[in-house]
């Protein structure tokens, strides 16, 4: 074989072998990436589902407050308490209420079960609602598959009791929810999304899958991802499907240009070798090797690597449609990353705007008092009462705020050499006090400190605070009886364990997965910011924190630090 033959056969090779390793790797990171934005997408729409969903309930069961508290209703729970009720008069009350409160269903139901004004459906009336007479006045807002003379409906259902004579008078209403509700998330180019009633019989094979057997479906077809998401009643009846469909056409058009970009550029690169084998032999090595090498940095991760282009023939055009490709990459990460530093930002001030409402109400509520209370003769108790009550709101807020600010700006580690087993001691002697104090549930403390622990070099006052937080999370765990606290430390392989746990109610796998998650807290008071703390400073001491807990069995929190 001659020497030109097995040039033009290396560079051929050497040429269609880059080519298609190009077109692979981006191919490959393009689907990833395209997959990884969809489930993104998706997350974010349903938790601003959910958002609405809690918005419109809150605002269903204001409306319905309202109701419960009218005049109207008031004179209806008069007259039931007599011998002589009349039921026929009332038949259109649930209209006329349910029009002031811009209510799509409301009932009034009497003692014994039965509809007296029906707003939805007023042939009704007479009809008995069984249901209602075990659930009763319930705060939650519910799913409820709703009977209308022309068919079924989904609502957002609330119930309020008012006291009858002897018995109780049920006013059941909600809205419906419907395309008008999904009309009012945030439109997303190239996202779609449908709610389907699980009562529904014409409806995609998909859906009727979930209909079959409850559970969160996922299916990739070549023109789009859907998932199906069942949403749930009272009695955890599947009552509705959330479909949420991603378009996949600019993936594909996206993987068909770039195979046909590589096509192509693979049979330039065949001619230009069968017709300049020797010549070009030592210009076109140069810039594949630069290309391969550029190939390698975009599979490791920069996608902001561009390609050299020294020439206008065909490597040179290969080199640049290279670089339109992480260009478009590139681009795609931006926008993801600005949609998750979007995302962030919101849940941030969601949870700062709740934490806060908190403390808020108190302080208005004990300003009126004052405002009341003045030119009156209790005027210096009520006075003495607010002032402590407002400093003790006003330092709940110092805290929450403060929570954040240490969270935001954690310092960065003062390494010194320190004894794990001492901060331990230290740490319990400052819960000492709290651990005993007069009636709490009783707490045995269990130290298990290996007295020949190493050394390791850490800050110990992140350590400590570390610490602070994990057994403050232990004690909070711990049931109404009392339990057992049990702080161990121990030796490993060139590294320190340090075990804290507690005899607690435990944790479920999905509440484990999402522990270490900023604003994430299973407690009803919280910021969720703790456990994020904790791990932070075990992550800027290059260690590892770790759970683990069984429901019913307590948990035990590990961190690992190296020696």
């Amino acid at each position: 074989m001659s020497f030109r033959t097995k040039i033009f056969l290396s560079i051929t090779a050497t040429v269609v072998f880059a080519v298609w390793i190009v077109a692979g790797v981006v191919s490959a990171l393009v689907t990833k990436s395209f997959e990884r934005r969809d489930a993104q997408r998706t997350a974010t729409l349903v938790s601003q589902f959910h958002s609405e969903f809690d918005r419109r309930g809150a605002e269903v069961a204001r409306r319905l407050d309202a109701i419960a508290s009218s005049d109207e209703i008031a004179r209806i729970a008069i007259d039931l308490g007599s011998s002589q009720f009349d039921p026929g008069k009332y038949l259109d009350q649930a209209q006329m209420l349910a029009r002031e409160q811009s209510l799509d269903f409301l009932e009034l139901v009497g003692p014994d079960g039965s509809i007296i004004s029906s707003a939805e459906w007023p042939a009704r009336f007479g009809y008995k609602e069984g249901w209602l007479l075990q659930s009763g006045d319930s705060e939650n807002i519910f799913l409820k598959r709703e009977e209308l003379a022309d068919g079924a409906a989904l609502g957002l259902i609330a119930v309020r009791t008012v006291r009858a004579g002897n018995g109780q008078l049920y006013i059941a209403g909600g809205q419906r929810l419907d395309k008008q509700f999904l009309d009012t998330l945030p439109q997303v180019e190239g996202l779609r999304v449908q709610l389907y009633n699980a009562f529904d019989a014409a409806s995609p094979p998909l859906v009727r899958e979930v209909q079959q057997q409850p559970r969160e479906l996922t299916r990739i077809t070549p023109d789009a991802t859907i998932t199906a998401i069942p949403l749930f009643g009272r009695d955890n009846q599947l009552l509705a499907i959330l479909l949420v469909e991603n378009s996949r056409s600019e993936l594909a058009s996206l993987k068909k240009y770039i195979q046909g970009t590589a096509f192509l550029v693979g049979t330039g690169a065949v001619l230009l070798g069968l017709l300049l084998s020797f010549w070009t032999a030592s210009r076109v090595t140069k810039p594949l090797r630069e290309l391969t090498s550029s190939v390698r940095e975009v599979a490791g991760g920069r996608w902001d690597t561009r390609a050299t282009v020294g020439s206008s023939d065909e490597v040179g055009q290969l080199a640049r449609d290279f670089n339109r490709m992480t260009e478009q990459l590139v681009e795609h990460r931006d926008r993801m990353i600005q949609a998750e530093r979007v995302a962030a930002w919101r849940e941030l001030a969601r949870r700062l705007a709740h934490e806060l409402k908190n403390p808020l109400f108190p302080l208005q509520i004990t300003i009126e008092n004052l405002q009341r209370a003045r030119n009156t003769p209790q005027f210096e108790e009520v006075f003495r009462e607010s002032t402590t009550t407002l400093l003790a709101e006003l330092d709940n807020l110092k805290t929450i705020v403060g929570r954040f600010s240490d969270f935001a700006k954690m310092p960065a580690p003062q390494l010194e050499q320190m004894d794990l087993n001492q901060v331990v001691q230290e740490v319990i002697r400052l819960f000492d006090a709290q651990i005993h104090a007069p009636g709490r549930p009783p707490v045995e403390v269990t130290l298990e400190l290996d007295q020949n622990i190493a050394l390791i070099q850490a800050d110990p006052e992140q350590i400590r605070r570390a610490l602070r937080n994990l057994v403050l999370n232990a004690l909070d765990a711990m049931p109404p009886a009392g339990g057992t606290l049990t702080i161990r430390t121990q030796n490993l392989d060139g590294k320190v364990a340090l075990d804290v746990s507690d005899s607690g109610a435990g944790l479920t796998p999905e509440e484990c997965e999402r522990l270490f998650t900023p604003y994430y807290t299973t407690k009803q008071h919280g910021t969720g910011l703790g456990l994020a703390i904790v791990q932070s400073v075990v992550s800027d001491h290059k260690g590892t924190i770790t759970v683990h807990s069984e429901p019913g069995k307590g948990a035990t929190f590990r961190i690992e630090l190296k020696v």
